[in-house]
């Protein structure tokens, strides 16, 4: 068979937290750098545009009904989300058409009153690809975000690959995983806002059982960053190097293991040579969309959403 190698790249930076022009700035750079170096699939993490909300889980007293300091903090993230259309998903289309490359960012999106965790996937044309929002916000999340639908739960055609993406615990909701195996992906995205131990299984776990490459993508987010409206945060305080959120983003192969990082407490372009002919190989032993599903036994269908707002 015939190698079919891909580079793939996870950008592990910091964003410039609530602050959406000045991390397009930032995605325009880390983009750059990761193509100069070969990549044709560049993927941010979650909400990276512009920043994950750490502070939800980082004090108990953050997290009250009506936190004076907490709503100023959540209106400034609603001015700073993302818009789908607009001049910023512009923006982006138009570097990856420059670069040539498939973008996978992260982002909060805007529409109306309410925010989504998103994941948006531009191909080497500029065009936008896929639109996911996360389906279930997971514990206190749900201050934030809303309910995500199944609009986005598909692989597209990247040029170079089929990609995919589920955003942080959408991995461990196997109807989801499973209509993305069911998609035929070969690159999975997997979006964290950190990539720590129990993330890591996830990620390997996806790999094996998709039998496709993973890259899993996580922030660096330091402690200084808090806005100063927040209490204190104490669940971070202690941290020696000062972050909250500390990277651990890796590339994985079809059969689990590493093909890169994890790189953890610094900003990094985490990069790959994929082999996409390893897929073959791999499914022989395991095909969850094939010769291992049983169709005859279990049935899965999928809802598309209804028309978005």
């Amino acid at each position: 068979m015939i190698a079919r190698v891909v580079r793939v790249a996870a950008v592990q930076a910091a964003a410039a937290f609530l602050d959406l022009a000045g991390t397009l700035d930032r995605t325009e750079k880390w983009a750059r750098r990761a193509a100069a170096d070969g990549a044709k699939i560049v993927a941010f993490p979650e909400t990276w545009l512009p920043g994950y909300p750490a502070w939800l889980d980082s004090s108990a007293e953050a997290a009250v009904w009506a936190h004076p300091g907490a709503k100023a903090v959540f209106a400034r993230l609603m001015e700073n989300a993302i818009v789908v259309p607009s001049a910023s998903t512009e923006r982006l289309s138009a570097l990856a058409r420059d670069l040539g490359v498939s973008l996978v960012v992260g982002a909060h999106e805007r529409a109306g009153r309410t925010l989504y965790n998103a994941l948006l996937i531009f191909g080497p044309d500029g065009a936008l690809l896929n639109h996911h929002r996360k389906l279930m916000p997971t514990y206190s999340e749900k201050m934030v975000w809303g309910l995500g639908d199944g609009h986005g739960l598909k692989a597209v055609d990247a040029g170079v690959a089929r990609v995919g993406g589920l955003v942080c615990w959408e991995h461990w909701m196997p109807l989801a995983r499973q209509t993305l195996h069911d998609a035929g992906e070969e690159v999975h995205v997997a979006l964290w806002p950190g990539v720590p131990d129990m993330h890591q299984v996830a990620s390997r776990h996806y790999a094996f059982e998709g039998r496709c490459f993973v890259i899993a993508v996580g922030s660096i987010l330091r402690l200084s960053e808090m806005p100063a409206e927040l209490p204190p945060v104490e669940k971070y305080a202690k941290d020696p190097k000062g972050l909250m959120i500390a990277g651990g983003s890796a590339i994985i192969a079809p059969n689990g293991r590493y093909l890169a990082g994890p790189v953890f407490d610094e900003e990094a372009i985490v990069a790959a040579d994929c082999d996409l002919s390893e897929i073959a190989r791999e499914s022989q032993t395991l095909d969850v969309s094939g010769h291992y599903s049983r169709p005859d036994v279990f049935d899965l269908t999928l809802k598309p959403s209804p028309a978005r707002r």
